[in-house]
């Protein structure tokens, strides 16, 4: 049977197809081509001979797909209906699903994991939940930010259906300001009674796209309004990011992308704008209503009186 002549736009859809809803970098995508269609692959090398930069390696063929595949992205999501995530590395995947159907989802399907000694491909789904100690870690280890989840179902709900809706974020945390002061520093600082710490905020949604990005945004901004500095946090985003710049520029809560695979790898795509006061009526409801919210301002107000951050009942 003769080999298919080499085209990005049949491979690239027909890898999608197959492994349908699952997520794959432009370079596991060339991995997979250079493994499934080798003989296409060679052609493709011995035209390449003919030009002044000649794909003799596996590494430069592989590089010259991964470009070929990005310039050929809006022909792909256009002629093909392949979606793309926003951020690095960008993801290249397909659904059926709208992307309503998408955001209402309650998992995620992890990056595929390729396998270089065959085009076969592993992935695993993540939940809401999955992310919420990947999240402290990445806190803990990238900002130096002592978290804690908050369990919205240990509230009180005095104020029936509803009355609570959009009132507590999913984590947060204490930055201590003091953690590399110098003993008379820090306690120069208590006399003056100065602010030793900043308080987080953060929102987790698994993905955001165009169908729940502002519904997102303002679930993050209502929950937040007590915190120095605020996050909406995630692991995918479709279509939304402009969108979530220019809300950002107006109420100041940034944007976390976090890497289910490597925590490491989490970036801040949007800074937040830092609030210097807290608002501690705000502090006060939540107080009365959730128990871990109470077990969290316990622990920063005994951080201000001891000095002592008692970092093993942190999360």
């Amino acid at each position: 049977m003769e080999s298919p002549k080499f085209s990005i736009g049949t491979f690239v859809p027909e890898l999608l197809r197959k492994h349908s809803d699952e997520r794959f970098t432009a370079r596991e995508i060339a991995n997979w081509i250079l493994k499934e269609y080798p003989y296409s692959v060679e052609q493709k090398r011995q035209r390449s001979k003919a030009s002044k930069t000649p794909l003799e390696s596996d590494s430069a063929m592989i590089q010259q797909i991964v470009a070929e595949i990005g310039a050929q992205r809006p022909r792909l999501e256009q002629k093909h209906g392949i979606r793309t995530t926003e951020g690095r590395p960008r993801k290249y995947y397909y659904s059926q699903k709208s992307e309503e159907e998408e955001a209402q989802s309650d998992s995620l399907p992890a990056s595929a994991t390729f396998d270089e000694t065959t085009p076969t491909i592993e992935a695993k789904a993540i939940s809401e939940a999955d992310t919420y100690p990947l999240l402290v870690e990445f806190l803990k280890k990238e900002l130096s930010v002592l978290a804690k989840r908050i369990d919205e179902r240990r509230s009180s709900n005095t104020r029936g259906t509803n009355g609570n809706r959009w009132l507590f974020p999913d984590i947060v945390g204490m930055e201590d300001l003091s953690v590399s002061w110098d003993r008379e520093v820090t306690d120069c600082a208590r006399e003056y009674a100065d602010k030793r710490t900043k308080l987080w905020s953060f929102e987790v949604k698994l993905r955001i796209n165009s169908s729940n990005v502002r519904e997102s945004f303002f679930q993050a901004v209502s929950n937040s309004t007590w915190a120095n500095i605020s996050y909406l946090v995630t692991t995918e985003i479709q279509s939304a990011l402009t969108e979530l710049r220019i809300l950002s520029g107006l109420h100041g809560i940034g944007v976390i992308k976090l890497d289910p695979e490597n925590v490491s790898e989490s970036q801040i795509l949007i800074p937040a704008f830092e609030r210097q006061d807290i608002d501690w009526g705000s502090v006060n409801r939540l107080v009365q209503q959730n128990s871990d919210f109470r077990e969290f301002i316990r622990l920063v107000r005994q951080f201000y009186q001891t000095g002592d951050a008692r970092r093993e009942l942190w999360d």
